[in-house]
């Protein structure tokens, strides 16, 4: 009996101790060695395939999930932000230095989220400390 997968009505299995069981191989919505063949093959291509190109979006759009928004519109706008960022730099990720696409391209779209965030909603007077209604004042000051 041959060992390794197979693929059986459009499933995979792996064979194993030359038995005849058969093993379903683990599927998580996104396994780390397909979006890793894929951006191999994309930086050989220099353009992002289609299939990779899938992966990263189905990776922004599952990151955001944990996320919490009071506004949809917030979070469809954190995720362009994501998917923006996911593609700008897609090309710095180097295969020689680690297999963990998935955790790499994860940190970019979290990253996305996050730039996005604070472009949405901006910190008001950073670094400043207002202080109102003063007794003999009407104005703002900034200490």
């Amino acid at each position: 009996m041959m060992k390794g997968p197979i693929e059986l009505n459009n499933r995979s299995f792996l064979v194993y101790n030359n038995k005849s069981r058969l093993m379903a191989r683990k599927r998580n919505y996104l396994n780390n060695r397909d979006l890793l063949d894929q951006i191999v093959l994309s930086k050989e291509r220099d353009e992002l395939t289609p299939k990779a190109l899938e992966f990263l979006m189905l990776l922004a759009d599952k990151c955001s999930r944990k996320l919490t928004y009071r506004n949809p519109e917030d979070r469809k706008d954190c995720i362009a932000y994501a998917y923006m960022d996911l593609y700008r730099y897609w090309r710095n990720f180097n295969p020689e230095k680690s297999t963990n696409a998935f955790a790499y391209f994860t940190e970019i779209a979290k990253r996305g989220f996050a730039k996005g965030w604070n472009k949405i909603h901006p910190k008001k007077y950073h670094g400043t400390v207002s202080i109102n209604g003063s007794a003999d004042s009407e104005g703002i000051y900034t200490i």
